[in-house]
């Protein structure tokens, strides 16, 4: 199921206000936090129960005696999605200190030798800590990278690049057509490292976001313009 922006305010409020108690919330409680009647809050949390979110429960009502009440909880699930979302909030914030990096990247190419910036690569991407960093930092080098052979080859990997379409693809395509050249200039050590470093890339850049695809993809191909 679809979580949909009005289920997403719903659950971030029950988050926030199960981190505040550790203990469940009832939906009453819910209700009057969002302004909203008590019935609106427990059908939009049986809702949002169903995708695994929440978690329903009944406990004594300390005003009724004998009389139970159905409170909620969010679930592990929900606690990594709110995780992922913070992740991907401080990765598009910290995007242009990335880009400033790599354009510095890109002007230092004429003093560097190829190898240099393959070393650069595998001393400095490890220590990178969002996927989009990650990436962006790799895909970096590899652009500085096709800069620096030029000729027909940065040509056609321009023209390769500017013809595909969807973030995803580009990025791929990108990656992909640069890597089989990288392999062919690098040592067998340094080379079996950075196909390492390449599959870990390919990984995340399924998992980013698609507002960080197309960040990381149009950078690539305004740094290839």
């Amino acid at each position: 199921m679809t979580m949909s922006k009005r289920r997403f305010q719903f659950l971030d409020q029950l988050v926030e206000l199960y981190q505040k108690t550790r203990l469940p919330i009832h939906y009453e409680t819910l209700a009057k936090v969002l302004g909203v009647s008590k019935w609106t809050a427990y059908d939009m949390l049986k809702e949002i129960e169903k995708s695994g979110y929440v978690t329903r429960s009944y406990e004594v009502n300390p005003n009724e005696t004998g009389r139970s009440q159905v409170v909620f909880a969010p679930t592990e699930k929900a606690t990594e999605l709110f995780q992922q979302q913070r992740s991907n909030v401080i990765a598009i914030e910290n995007w242009e200190e990335t880009v400033h990096a790599i354009r510095q990247l890109l002007n230092s190419i004429k003093h560097n030798s190829i190898q240099d910036l393959l070393k650069k690569m595998l001393d400095e991407i490890p220590g990178k800590q969002s996927n989009l960093e990650f990436c962006g930092y790799l895909l970096g080098i590899f652009m500085a990278y096709v800069k620096k052979v030029g000729g027909r080859t940065e040509t056609a990997i321009q023209r390769l690049i500017h013809k595909t379409s969807g973030h995803h693809t580009t990025l791929l395509m990108f990656a992909g057509t640069v890597m089989g050249t990288v392999i062919q200039t690098a040592s067998e050590e340094m080379g079996s490292e950075i196909a390492e470093l390449m599959g870990k890339c390919v990984t995340m850049i399924g998992d980013l976001s698609s507002r960080e695809q197309e960040l990381l993809s149009d950078f690539v191909k305004e740094a290839l313009s």
